[in-house]
């Protein structure tokens, strides 16, 4: 059979594998700080929504953080997680191993679905997203968050620039992120209604590049790249990319940065009750007229 001239950009298998070692059998005590910042901060913005959800979805939540914050809060009746890796569900009554790209949700039967950090490890985020909105009931909510924008940057400047000089070109290590227009336009392409995206940066410190590597690692976060190379990256490379990522990204302490942007967002399925924007043609102001009267009331 010839080749798939268009490969998935992620090696969810080799994912998998990796998140099976180091979460399942070497997870280190605080390796899910992202994961946490992230679910404290969709659910902060849960809050503000007046709604309850009778039936919700974790959907690839990893450590169970975010399902957690939602069944100790009063406005879900039942959270269900949905989970690639059935050990990461550590036997939940209301779970599902299942795939993102994938799921097992029938149409119009869940009240809120919330995704945290796992979006930018799928390979079809608009297949996603047009399941999502079709398993959600009629204004039911999607939120999610996922790493985007200029996330780790600074590791990826540092690993191009470590590589042209020590192997004399350059492959692809870090991952492709979206940025936040980008995830935008995927939920009104989904067809959800009133769509927001926004984004915030976290920055963490380290004491070298390989203590972030470590930690990458450690979230089963590692190159995943499909067309990563596969040519054997040798010590001095490291040491190489350790060096240039001190010279341009140490704070005047000594220790590096590492930028984390957090893409949120989210989408109502379709309601008629629900605020609809004007139709073309149908304001009873122009808006010649509405910049005069602002600038007369100026002057």
């Amino acid at each position: 059979m010839p080749e798939n001239p268009h490969p998935a950009p992620f090696d969810r298998a080799l994912l998998d594998r990796r998140r099976q070692r180091w979460l399942e059998k070497n997870r280190q005590p605080g390796v899910d700080f992202l994961f946490e910042a992230a679910a404290d901060e969709l659910f902060d913005r849960l809050a503000v929504v007046e709604r309850r959800f009778p039936v919700a979805v974790d959907l690839g939540g990893s450590f169970g953080g975010l399902a957690q914050r939602l069944r100790a809060g009063s406005r879900c009746d039942s959270v269900v997680r949905i989970e690639r890796l059935g050990f990461l569900l550590d036997r939940d009554p209301l779970a599902v191993v299942a795939d993102e790209e994938f799921l097992p949700l029938g149409a119009e039967s869940v009240d809120l679905v919330a995704s945290c950090l796992s979006m930018q490890f799928v390979n079809d985020v608009p297949g996603m997203l047009a399941q999502i909105r079709r398993a959600l009931k009629p204004d039911g909510l999607f939120v999610a968050a996922l790493l985007g924008g200029e996330s780790l940057n600074e590791l990826r400047t540092s690993l191009l620039q470590a590589e042209s000089e020590v192997f004399g070109g350059v492959s692809p290590r870090v991952l492709p992120f979206a940025e936040v227009r980008e995830a935008g336009a995927l939920l009104q392409r989904a067809g959800f209604a009133l769509p927001v995206a926004d984004i915030e940066r976290l920055t963490v410190r380290y004491d070298t590049l390989f203590d972030l590597a470590r930690d990458l690692r450690a979230m089963g976060a590692a190159n995943i790249l499909t067309e990563r190379s596969r040519r054997p990256a040798s010590r001095r490379f490291f040491v190489r990319a350790a060096e240039i990522y001190a010279e341009r990204f140490a704070d005047p302490d000594g220790r590096i940065r590492a930028s984390f942007d957090v893409v949120h967002l989210s989408g109502w399925a379709p309601h008629e009750s629900q605020q609809k924007p004007l139709r073309p043609g149908s304001a009873r102001t122009s808006l010649a007229a509405a910049l005069k009267d602002r600038s007369s009331d100026l002057s």
